[in-house]
């Protein structure tokens, strides 16, 4: 379609070009993180923050490439005398100077999209094709201080040459452009997606898209990732300040799997909250129609820091090439939830990550990381990332 094409309406979606959501448990090229340097999300206790990262950064490049962005040259020196003094193998690292203003890349990033071509479409025999999907951000619809981290999306998009999608709504004859957060959405890469209520259609506190309904959010969800049935649970855990994000309550872990995290105490203010996202989903089905198999995950202890509860939750994992990360917190259940994860990826080495600093900054380990898809089940090529290259256009009208 040409760019002078005047209906907004007219440009082809994602899914009419046959893009979906792939899995995180899907291959990766490689996973993107960015080096901590606000310090101000994590008052006081910033110091043994970068030395986390490192220990994240050592495990995920035994798995796969890390692109770890960086706001500079001095930046960049920084991190590599840690992670030299971590004892890291840089050789997997490829450092991307680019200024953010938070380190939530889960958040910050497009969602990448993955393309079935044809029999003897793809010119290089790849069976699939990448492009971004790149939503608004708007600082979780609370933080003021975002200007760089709403252009992150669209510069990485740009680094690595891919076709650009820019979901819109239409409110009062206006068009807006649809804010969301990937740690807001989970998808199990077959055309079914976990959200919650209290983060996308509360219209009172942090509301994203004002005047946009749960059907159209569906619709979105279906045109741009390809998602075909939508599983809508309710409200997320105490001392989360994105409003609800569904990576810290349940997570698919196979197309058919999921984990939820449940609290047993009933005097525990995330008891009723989960135990409601459990029972919706015991009552949900796949595209097929079958009950989704519910995996029970615990919940630590509260963990709270200068009278404030932190959104400690083992459910923020991520899942990489050949491992999976699971932050812990010095607690009983630390054990409980690792060898729960142990037993649902039997082809991974599920490992934990001491969290109970990280989690001062209000998220962990998946609201850090970003994956970015393999676009062929062995290891892809690195695309050429300079910043100086040329900004391909936007799908029209998107």
């Amino acid at each position: 379609m040409g760019r002078d094409q005047p209906m907004r309406t007219e440009a082809p979606r994602p899914v009419a070009l046959g893009y979906r959501l792939p899995a995180e448990w899907e291959p990766h090229e490689a996973t993107w993180l960015a080096w901590p340097q606000e310090r101000g999300d994590w008052p006081g206790k910033f110091g043994p923050i970068p030395w986390v990262y490192a220990e994240i950064v050592r495990h995920l490049v035994r798995s796969e490439r890390v692109r770890l962005v960086v706001p500079d040259r001095e930046g960049r020196r920084r991190a590599e005398k840690i992670l030299r003094r971590a004892g890291v193998d840089r050789g997997r690292i490829r450092f991307v100077e680019m200024r953010t203003d938070r380190s939530w890349l889960r958040d910050t990033l497009p969602s990448f999209v993955l393309r079935q071509l044809e029999q003897g479409e793809a010119p290089l025999g790849d069976p699939h094709e990448l492009s971004a999907v790149v939503w608004r951000f708007d600082g979780w619809a609370k933080y003021a201080n975002h200007k760089q981290d709403q252009r992150v999306a669209r510069r990485v998009a740009k680094r690595l040459g891919l076709r650009r999608f820019k979901p819109s709504y239409e409110v009062g004859g206006v068009h807006r452009r649809v804010v969301l957060e990937g740690g807001a959405i989970d998808g199990n890469g077959q055309g079914v997606l976990l959200t919650t209520e209290e983060c996308l259609l509360d219209t009172e506190k942090q509301v994203r898209n004002p005047g946009l309904d749960r059907a159209g959010y569906e619709r979105i969800f279906a045109e741009y990732l390809g998602i075909t049935k939508t599983i809508w649970l309710g409200r997320g855990i105490v001392g989360d300040d994105t409003h609800g994000h569904v990576d810290d309550v349940a997570r698919f872990v196979n197309p058919r799997t999921v984990v939820v995290a449940v609290e047993p105490d009933p005097g525990d203010p995330n008891n009723e909250p989960l135990r409601e996202n459990r029972e919706r989903l015991r009552s949900a089905t796949d595209l097929d129609g079958r009950p989704l198999e519910v995996v029970e995950l615990p919940m630590p202890a509260p963990v709270v820091f200068e009278g404030v509860r932190l959104p400690a939750s083992y459910a923020n994992f991520y899942i990489a090439n050949r491992v999976v990360l699971v932050p812990t917190f010095n607690d009983p259940n630390d054990r409980v939830a690792l060898n729960v994860l142990a037993e649902l990826f039997p082809d991974r080495e599920v490992v934990g990550i001491h969290s109970v600093d990280l989690v001062l900054g209000l998220g962990t380990l998946h609201c850090l990381a970003h994956e970015q898809p393999a676009v062929s089940a062995g290891d892809a090529e690195e695309p050429a990332e300079r910043e100086d290259a040329a900004e391909p256009a936007d799908e029209p009208g998107t």
